[in-house]
């Protein structure tokens, strides 16, 4: 069996979720001010986002089975082609409850992408290493998703709110694509992978191609429910699944939803004004990716996750009190900051509690409990705020994450 280059692995699967995440970035400054079109409510609006994060909840564990059955590079290809699908749909539809059916189909095929990438850069990496071939990962992902609000936002106002929908089918095609053709398949890459990315990742991928250990076969991989205690049997992981959902739920039922929201209608913002806060966080953001790898592989994962965690509540709360398009702008800073440092950190603690052969198990697992955070976080921050303001469901997320931060710092353990 011939040898795997993991450098070139992680080089393409970078170029995969960067042009993926790009259209869904593109939707953030848009969606509930298309959703809102249908002259529908805030709680209505926060449904539009949660079908989407129904159906990534939904297929997370199945993907990740898909993953180990038909391999990681079809389950990516498969992903992006029902990706492209869903949001053309989206784009075409012609009611609120066929534009949430349309939103399903499109977080369906997020949930194939999202969980395949997220494996095969398990299958690709070792402990020692893992936090930054994660860092960089996550950093292209985070980047693209926050830097997607600016073109989202001019071709909205020079084309229509239904545009960037098409932008985002344009980019899980080109996804798919990849996938198909540039992606090299890892689901029998063993955990061992030596010289993987040589002494220093940051500035040398011309490593040789990895040796490829004793692959786990089906037929030796403990059934699934198994596979699911001895993950959950974890403090670690139980605690990093929930530093995972707090997350999910933040970004999808706050940022995605009512930050938009309150841009617009409590600052009087347009959607290019929105969009260029959000992507100068992101810009700003990616210039810690990298050192925060370093930081997760030297000192230990909870060395970032904590503060990451405690500065992305500061943001929400800044949110909830900005008067101005300054202040707006720096709550945008402080929470891509907080994302890009700690976007990687909690992937690679999730990674390291995987038993060999289980890296599909414990990465479907891990995110399919963020998607779940995606699915109450807009429903339950909508209720919120149609009850109580959006002030007050700002400040609620703001608690959410500090309280988590606290909590992961003071009982889980160190990888």
């Amino acid at each position: 069996m011939g040898g795997f280059n993991a450098g070139r692995i992680l080089i393409w699967m970078c170029v995969l979720i960067g042009i993926n995440q790009l259209g869904f970035g593109a939707l953030v400054p848009v969606m509930p001010l298309y959703a809102q079109g249908f002259g529908v409510t805030q709680w209505a609006i926060g449904m539009a986002v949660a079908a989407y994060g129904l159906a990534r909840f939904a297929t997370g564990v199945p993907a990740g089975q898909l993953a180990d059955w038909l391999g990681r590079r079809p389950t990516l290809a498969i992903g992006g082609l029902v990706s492209a699908l869903g949001n053309l749909w989206c784009a075409v539809a012609a009611s609120f409850p066929e534009f949430v059916i349309a939103r399903f189909v499109a977080g369906a095929g997020a949930a194939l992408v999202l969980n395949a990438g997220a494996i095969v850069l398990a299958d690709i990496s070792t402990p020692e290493r893992r936090g930054r071939i994660m860092a960089i990962y996550q950093g292209t992902f985070l980047f693209a998703v926050g830097v997607g609000p600016l073109p989202g936002g001019l071709i909205a106002e020079h084309h229509g709110l239904a545009a960037p929908f098409i932008a985002y089918a344009v980019a899980g095609s080109l996804a798919s694509c990849i996938a198909c053709f540039a992606v090299h398949e890892t689901r029998d890459l063993g955990r061992d992978l030596g010289r993987d990315l040589g002494r220093d990742l940051g500035r040398d991928f011309r490593a040789g191609t990895a040796p490829v250990a004793a692959p786990v076969t089906p037929e030796s991989r403990p059934p699934l429910a198994q596979q699911m205690r001895l993950m959950f049997a974890q403090v670690g992981f139980r605690l990093v699944s929930g530093v995972g959902f707090t997350n999910a739920f933040v970004r999808t039922g706050a940022l995605f939803t009512l930050v938009p929201l309150i841009g617009s209608t409590g600052i009087g913002l347009s959607a290019t004004r929105i969009g260029i806060g959000l992507a100068a966080g992101s810009v700003l953001g990616l210039l810690m990716v990298y050192p925060a790898g370093v930081l997760v592989d030297r000192f230990g994962r909870k060395t970032v996750i904590v503060p990451a965690t405690v500065m992305s509540g500061a943001a929400m709360a800044l949110f909830g009190i900005a008067p101005t398009f300054f202040w707006f702008f720096v709550a945008c800073v402080i929470w891509g900051v907080a994302s890009s440092i700690g976007g990687a950190a909690p992937a690679a603690y999730a990674a390291d509690s995987a038993p060999a052969g289980m890296n599909a198990t414990a990465m479907s697992a891990y995110r399919t409990l963020s998607d779940l955070g995606y699915v109450l976080g807009p429903i339950g921050l909508g209720l919120i705020a149609d009850a109580l303001g959006t002030t007050s469901a700002l400040a609620l997320s703001a608690v959410l994450l500090l309280s988590m931060g606290i909590v992961f710092g003071r009982w889980a353990p160190e990888t």
